[in-house]
């Protein structure tokens, strides 16, 4: 473990000085911590904890019986835009009894992805309102677990999601895909600055080419 968190830290620049956060939410076993993990410069910390049975009738496995391991805290990563600019990945847990950890997370975040799996649409449905809640500019990523296929407007309808809020679709296990969802949501922050200066997040620096 000690030498895990020594490793982090020596790829951490000692020129960085803006850090940028943004949160990962979803339902239970979405893929949160796959995304994080995926597209993450730096071993990602993570605090999974193998399933028991004390979760047993309180955790919804329905469509994700395979799953052995749930986050029970949050999953965190780091990426850098260039030497002075970093940003920072929290991936929030899905149950639904770890949903009071989410309001916490949310301060200070510069934005969020939503992540769905389309086998359970429904199980994102309480992150969009949450966001909405406290007015967090977020992009929707569903992710790639077969099944059904389901049209965007379906989505969009199951979620109750604006037309302004960007619908993309990804495999979160590629860190190439991962990256597009943080470019969609880059870029929608950016629209949001500038159809409202005054109100909207913090801009996001470019990457360094």
């Amino acid at each position: 473990m000690d030498s895990a968190i020594s490793e982090q830290r020596q790829t951490l620049s000692s020129t960085a000085d803006n850090g940028l956060k943004i949160v990962v939410v979803g339902g239970f076993g979405v893929g949160k911590t796959t995304l994080v993990r995926s597209v993450s410069e730096i071993r990602p910390l993570n605090t999974e904890e193998t399933m028991s049975q004390a979760g047993e009738g309180i955790d919804d496995t329905g469509g994700v019986a395979a799953k052995t391991a749930t986050t029970v805290a949050f999953d965190f990563g780091r990426i850098s835009l260039d030497a002075h600019n970093v940003l920072y990945l929290f991936g929030a847990p899905g149950q639904e009894r770890f949903w009071f950890l989410w309001d916490r997370l949310f301060s200070g975040t510069l934005g969020a992805v939503v992540l769905v799996d389309t086998r359970r649409i429904a199980d994102s449905w309480y992150a969009v309102d949450r966001l909405e809640h406290h007015g967090t500019p977020f992009v929707v990523a569903c992710n790639d677990f077969g099944g059904t296929a389901h049209t965007p407007a379906e989505i969009r309808e199951a979620l109750d999601l604006p037309d302004e809020v960007p619908l993309v679709f990804c495999d979160a296990r590629s860190r190439e895909s991962s990256k597009q969802v943080l470019i969609s949501l880059v870029e929608h922050l950016k629209n949001v600055v500038a159809a409202d200066p005054e109100h909207g997040p913090r801009p996001v620096p470019e990457p360094a080419p």
